[in-house]
């Protein structure tokens, strides 16, 4: 099946994080792939990825990356496709804070959707809702979720109000 999100990352050290986007979009069977693109390393394979990206047939694109986190915006500087930037606290960064500025502060003309620090999992279900908008299936799939969401915390206030605060009810 062909990808319709694509999800890539500055290194391999941010698939801890990353992973959680391809986890969602797997629950909810959107087809995606994953790869590393660095713009700082790899520059003509990122110019490359975004410049090809919707001729291959993807529809959106998530993009992890840590420290200075050009990479999202320098692919939605290239490519038509919503972008969605996800900001990692890496091992050299400031404490994420480079990489969520780095992420949502972008020039006018350039938008990228930003999501919370290492948020990749709410990146993932932005996506599905993009692909949903053209796809009942995975809108049925992104309702249930919220509906299965609901359901956990009703059932954890009927918890509460049963037992009590002193209580644990996890």
């Amino acid at each position: 099946m062909t990808p319709l999100v694509g999800i890539i990352m500055g290194s391999d050290s941010d698939l801890p994080v990353m992973k959680a986007a391809a986890e969602i979009l797997k629950q909810f069977d959107v087809p995606f792939e994953l790869t590393v693109v660095s713009a700082h390393r790899t520059p003509q394979r990122m110019m490359d990825y975004a410049q090809n990206a919707a001729g291959r047939g993807l529809k959106v694109i998530i993009a992890g990356a840590g420290g200075a986190a050009h990479l999202p915006g320098m692919v939605a500087a290239i490519t038509p496709l919503p972008v969605i930037g996800v900001p990692i606290k890496s091992s050299n960064s400031i404490d994420g804070w480079d990489s969520v500025l780095s992420i949502l502060q972008m020039p006018n003309g350039v938008p990228v959707a930003t999501v919370a620090l290492d948020g990749a999992k709410n990146a993932g279900i932005l996506a599905a809702s993009i692909i949903g908008t053209a796809d009942p299936i995975v809108l049925k799939k992104l309702s249930d979720y919220k509906a299965s969401m609901n359901s956990e915390v009703m059932d954890k206030v009927a918890k509460l109000n049963k037992d009590g605060w002193e209580n644990k009810f996890d």
